[in-house]
């Protein structure tokens, strides 16, 4: 689990951001309790991961406990992730030099837009957070093997489309000559 968590922090900021928030809610289906993780989730990773594993799903549950999101809400450590994102997201729609970072994201705003006045009184979220709830919720969806419409599917796949080009400048960082 800590593995792929630091191999997604490297590879893919998007994918990495979604696997912790899926982390959170298995500690919290847990109840933020290490003993009951051992007995649910440790068994299923051999004996030479478990400890670390065990300390950094530990860590992870004290943290949670101290900063108050054992019932909702996310890590500190992710919302830095997210503040990172937004960042940068700013940073290239404000650079002329992005021209297809831009588009991606006019593609996407319309559906954006629609997802936040769903959303009802937590429009006050970020635009990239509302997009990774928008693909965390249709992850969940889908595992639960429930229904997605078309215009979902449809909106889905542009917010996703956007994501990763964000994510791919992430790992590279913004430069001149990327477009």
């Amino acid at each position: 689990m800590k593995a792929i968590a630091e191999q997604l922090r490297k590879t893919n900021i998007a994918e990495y951001l979604i696997y912790m928030w899926q982390v959170e809610d298995l500690l919290r289906a847990n109840g933020c309790d290490i003993d009951q993780l051992r007995q649910h989730v440790l068994p299923a990773y051999d004996e030479a991961q478990r400890a670390e594993i065990d300390t950094w799903l530990n860590d992870l549950c004290n943290m949670m406990r101290l900063e108050g999101v054992t019932e909702h809400g996310h890590l500190q450590i992710n919302k830095n992730v997210l503040l990172q994102l937004t960042e940068l997201h700013h940073a290239l729609l404000a650079d002329t030099r992005y021209p297809l970072y831009s588009s991606a994201y006019f593609k996407a705003l319309p559906f954006i837009v629609e997802l936040r006045q769903k959303g009802g009184p937590q429009t006050e979220e970020p635009e990239l957070e509302t997009c990774f709830n928008a693909l965390y919720g249709t992850m969940l969806l889908r595992l639960q093997k429930k229904e997605i419409s078309a215009d979902t599917q449809h909106a889905i796949e542009t917010i996703s489309s956007f994501l990763s080009l964000l994510a791919r400048y992430f790992k590279e960082g913004i430069d001149e000559d990327k477009e």
